[in-house]
């Protein structure tokens, strides 16, 4: 199910890369992918504030995902010449923060999509 999820998620952002290309900003390839998602009947929230606890206090608004789809999987959009390792860490760090096991960093800025998706499992 959760694989199957997965497969679907990749296929609506190669849908908005296939139409839109790379250039633009993140911004756009997001609100796209949510409605690429939408037209498929998958749920998902945009821009989701996860607060953290420091030293026994919460912290709200500490991070914001991007996207949670399904309630399962979270997806990091980005719109660079090159993911890093600080793009990576980011990702990590979601992870590790949430209760999510999976989670997808999509950069939009490539010539071919494929070439700009990275998964990760806690």
């Amino acid at each position: 199910m959760l694989e199957d999820l997965a497969t679907e998620l990749v296929d609506c952002g190669l849908q908005v890369h296939r139409a839109l290309g790379p250039g633009l900003l993140e911004s756009i390839y997001e609100e796209c992918l949510f409605r690429e998602l939408e037209y498929r009947e998958i749920p998902c929230r945009r821009q989701v504030a996860i607060p953290i606890t420091y030293r026994g206090a919460r912290v709200e608004g500490a991070y914001r995902i991007d996207l949670i789809v399904a309630d399962a999987i979270i997806v990091e959009l980005k719109a660079v010449e090159v993911l890093t390792q600080v793009h990576h860490a980011q990702l990590l760090t979601y992870l590790k923060l949430s209760r999510y096991e999976i989670g997808f960093l999509m950069n939009f800025n490539v010539a071919l999509f494929k070439s700009g998706i990275k998964r990760f499992i806690r």
